[in-house]
C-alpha cells in the first residue's frame, strides 16, 4: 500500500474538519453501543465481530444528516470500533473472575480499571509503533482495504445504512419473542432425539426421559449467530462444528457408555440430557481447555518468523523516529513520543496498585507491572502485525493472554503468592494484556483506514483514547447485567475463553487443575496437529461451547456457501461478487447488532424488575395472550419448534437473495 506514489482519497494538503465534537460524539455512543452488543455475542458464541464495518456504514448515514465530511466519518469510525476492541479483551478474561470462584459476581472498579488501563496502554503501545505498523508495505490489510472502500463509495451517495436498520430491526423483534425473558412464545432452540442404535432423528419440542438413547440440541434459532457464521464463511464454522460433533455426539455419549451407573439417575429427577449436560460440561470442556492449551501455542509457533519480524521492525523504526526531526505532512504526525513514554510510565503507577490489591504482595505487584509492560508492548506489536495479515476478525489475542497469563502464574508460584490472591492476581495481568492487545489490534486496522482516506494519525489516536475512556466508564454496566439475568459460566453464557482462563489460574496457582483432562486434551490436540487437521483450536473451541450455538453458526456458514456457489455458476465477476459479499456483511452486522443490543436491553429490563420487586408483570400476559392465538388461530400446538425451523429458511432467503440483487446495483 505504501510504496512510491500512493496518494491517499483526501490529500495532506486538505484543511477538513477532523476531529470535531459530532463525530467524537458519534463514535462513543457507537462504541458503547456495539461493544455491548459484542459483549453479549462473545461471552454467548466465544466469538466477535469486528465493529468496523458497521460502524463505518452508520457513520457515513448520522454524519450526511449532520453536513458532516469524510474525515469526521473516519474519526467516527475510528472511536466506534474501540467499544468492541475493548470489551473483545474484557469478555476473554474479566468474567474468569466469576467463573474461578473468586468474584461472586463481577465487580464494577476493578473491572473498569482494568479495562480502562489496558485499552490506554494498547493506544499508546500502538502510537509508538504506527509508522512500522500500518505504513508496512508487505502487510494486506485486508479488513482496511475493504472498510475504507466501502467508506470511499458511500461518497456516492449509498451508504448501506437502511439494510443495516432493518435487518437490526428484524432480528431484535426476534430475540423478543424467543428470549426468556421478553414474550417467550418461541424457544432459542429445540431439542433433538438421537436414537443411536437405529440411527433416528426425531425433532422434539422440549426435553424428554428415554432409555437407549441421546439427547442434543438443535441449531439456536438465532440471526446473530447465523450472522456470524455467514461473515467467517463455510471453511471455519465447518472446523467449528466438527469440533461440536466430536464434543456433543462422540465423546459425551461415549462418556455416558463408559459410566453405566449414570442409567440410574435417569427417572430419579434427570434426564438423559441432564445427564449428557453434566457429561460435557465436567469432562469435555476440561479435556476441550487441554486442546486449547496446545493450539493456542501450536498457533503462536506457527506464526513465529511473522511476530519476531513486525518485533523488529517495531523497534527499527521507533529508532528512527527518534533521529528524524524534519518537518513532515499531517499525515505522518503522531502523538508526541516523549509524552506518550511518560503517559505509559504514569499509568505504571494505577498498575501496581491494581496488582497489589489483587496480590497483597509488593513484590508480586512489582514484578506483574514490569511482566505486564515488556509483554504489552511486545504483544501489541503482535497483534498490530496479526492484524495486517488477516484482519481484526482473526487477531489471535486470546493465545496472546494465554502466554502471558502462563508466565505470570509461574512467576506468581515461584515467589510464593498462590491461593485466591494469585488467581486474581494472575487473572489481572492476563486482562490488562487481552485489553491492551484487543485494542492494538484494532487501532491498528482503523489507522490504516485512516491512512488510506487520508485521515491525521494524532487526532486519530486522540480519538481512540476518548473513545477507551468511556467505553471503559459504561461497557461493564451490560457486562453486570447480563451475569444477573443470563449468568456468565451456564449455557446461555459459556464465555469459552474467559473459562479457560479460569481453570488454567486456577490449575496453576490454586492447585486446582483437573490435569487428566486437561493432559488427555493436550494429547488430542498433538493427535490434530500430526495429522494436519485444520485449526485445532477451532475445534476445541467447538467442543467447549453448546451444540446449538456452533450449529446455528455452521448454518450460517452454510448460508455463504449457498451463495458462493450461485454466484460461481453465474460467473460472476470479481466486481460482482465484492457487492454481494459487502451486502452480506451489512446483513450480517445487523442481524449481529439488532440480536445482541435487544438481549442487552430485556437483560436491563429484567434486572430493574427485580431491583423494583416487580416479576414480569406486563410479559407474563403478554406470554399467555400470544400463545393462545399462536395455537388457537394458527393451529400450531408448539409455536417454539415451528418458528425455530422457519427462521432459518427466512434467514438464508435474506441472505442470498438481497446480495445477489447487490450484483445487478
Amino acid at each position: 500500500m505504501d510504496k512510491d506514489g500512493f496518494k491517499p482519497f483526501i490529500p495532506a494538503e486538505s484543511e477538513l474538519k477532523e476531529l470535531t465534537f459530532k463525530a467524537v460524539g458519534l463514535g462513543v455512543l457507537m462504541a458503547v453501543v456495539l461493544g455491548a452488543a459484542n459483549a453479549y455475542l462473545g461471552m454467548k458464541a466465544g466469538l466477535t465481530v469486528a465493529a468496523t464495518f458497521p460502524a463505518a456504514v452508520v457513520a457515513m448515514a448520522a454524519l450526511r444528516a449532520l453536513k458532516g465530511n469524510i474525515l469526521e466519518e473516519n474519526i467516527a469510525r475510528t472511536t466506534a470500533s474501540v467499544g468492541e476492541a475493548l470489551v473483545a479483551g474484557a469478555i476473554f478474561t474479566i468474567p474468569a473472575f466469576v467463573i474461578s470462584g473468586v468474584w461472586e459476581e463481577l465487580h464494577y472498579l476493578e473491572s473498569t480499571l482494568i479495562m480502562l488501563i489496558g485499552g490506554v496502554l494498547g493506544v499508546l503501545f500502538v502510537t509508538v509503533l504506527r509508522r512500522s505498523m500500518v505504513e508496512e508495505a508487505d502487510l494486506p490489510f485486508p479488513e482496511s482495504v475493504a472498510a475504507a472502500e466501502i467508506v470511499k463509495a458511500g461518497q456516492g451517495g449509498q451508504t448501506g445504512a437502511g439494510i443495516v436498520f432493518v435487518s437490526m430491526g428484524l432480528a431484535a423483534i426476534w430475540e423478543i419473542l424467543k428470549n426468556s425473558n421478553g414474550i417467550h412464545i418461541i424457544a432459542d432452540h429445540t431439542r433433538t432425539y438421537f436414537t443411536l442404535a437405529k440411527s433416528k432423528i426425531i425433532m422434539l419440542g422440549q426435553s424428554t426421559n428415554f432409555g437407549g438413547g441421546f439427547l442434543a440440541e438443535s441449531p439456536a434459532a438465532s440471526p446473530a449467530l447465523a450472522g456470524v457464521g455467514f461473515i467467517v464463511g463455510m471453511r471455519v464454522s465447518a472446523v467449528l462444528f466438527s469440533g461440536a460433533v466430536l464434543g456433543w455426539l462422540v465423546f459425551v455419549p461415549l462418556g455416558i457408555f463408559m459410566n453405566p451407573a449414570l442409567a440410574d439417575l435417569v427417572g430419579n429427577g434427570h434426564t438423559w440430557m441432564d445427564i449428557a449436560d453434566e457429561v460435557w460440561f465436567k469432562q469435555i470442556r476440561p479435556f476441550a481447555v487441554g486442546t486449547m492449551i496446545v493450539a493456542a501455542f501450536y498457533t503462536l509457533y506457527n506464526l513465529k518468523d511473522s511476530l519476531f519480524a513486525g518485533i523488529g521492525k517495531a523497534i527499527r523504526d521507533l529508532r528512527a523516529k527518534e533521529e528524524k526531526q524534519a518537518k513532515v505532512s499531517r499525515l505522518e504526525v503522531d502523538l508526541d513520543l516523549k509524552k506518550v513514554g511518560i503517559a505509559i510510565l504514569v499509568i505504571a503507577v494505577p498498575l501496581y496498585g491494581l496488582y497489589q490489591y489483587f496480590a497483597q504482595s509488593l513484590v508480586g505487584a512489582f514484578i506483574l507491572t514490569v511482566v505486564m509492560l515488556i509483554l504489552g508492548f511486545l504483544f501489541a506489536a503482535v497483534a498490530g502485525y496479526l492484524v495486517g495479515l488477516v484482519g481484526s476478525s482473526n487477531n489471535p489475542i486470546s493465545g496472546l493472554t494465554l502466554s502471558s497469563l502462563l508466565i505470570a502464574a509461574v512467576m506468581l508460584v515461584i515467589i510464593g503468592v498462590t491461593g485466591e490472591h494469585g488467581v486474581m492476581a494472575v487473572l489481572g495481568v492476563a486482562g490488562v494484556v487481552c485489553t491492551s492487545a484487543g485494542i492494538a489490534g484494532d487501532m491498528t486496522q482503523d489507522l490504516k483506514v485512516g491512512h488510506i482516506l487520508g485521515g491525521t494519525p494524532w487526532k486519530m489516536e486522540l480519538a481512540e483514547i476518548i473513545g477507551v475512556v468511556v467505553a471503559a466508564l459504561v461497557l461493564v454496566f451490560p457486562m453486570i447485567a447480563m451475569d444477573q439475568v443470563y449468568h456468565i459460566g451456564s449455557p446461555e453464557l459459556p464465555a469459552p475463553q474467559a473459562g479457560l482462563m479460569a481453570l488454567m489460574a486456577k490449575g496453576i496457582v490454586g492447585g486446582e487443575m483437573a490435569w487428566p483432562l486437561v493432559i488427555a486434551g493436550m494429547i488430542f490436540a498433538i493427535g490434530l496437529i500430526i495429522i494436519e487437521s485444520p485449526s485445532p483450536m477451532l475445534i476445541a473451541v467447538g467442543m467447549y461451547l453448546p451444540f446449538h450455538s456452533t450449529s446455528a453458526i455452521f448454518v450460517g456458514g452454510i448460508i455463504k456457501w449457498i451463495l458462493d456457489t450461485i454466484l460461481k455458476k453465474r460467473n460472476s465477476t470479481d466486481e460482482e461478487k465484492k457487492k454481494a459479499e459487502n451486502k452480506g456483511v451489512l446483513i450480517s452486522s445487523g442481524l449481529i447488532a439488532g440480536e445482541a443490543l435487544m438481549a442487552v436491553i430485556l437483560a436491563f429490563i429484567v434486572l430493574g424488575e427485580r431491583l423494583s420487586g416487580v416479576e414480569h408483570t406486563f410479559m407474563g400476559q403478554s406470554v399467555s395472550v400470544l400463545k393462545n392465538f399462536a395455537i388457537s388461530t394458527l393451529g400450531v400446538q408448539n409455536p417454539s419448534a415451528v418458528a425455530g425451523m422457519l427462521v432459518f429458511l427466512a434467514l438464508a432467503y435474506i441472505l442470498i437473495k438481497l446480495p445477489l440483487k447487490a450484483t445487478k446495483e
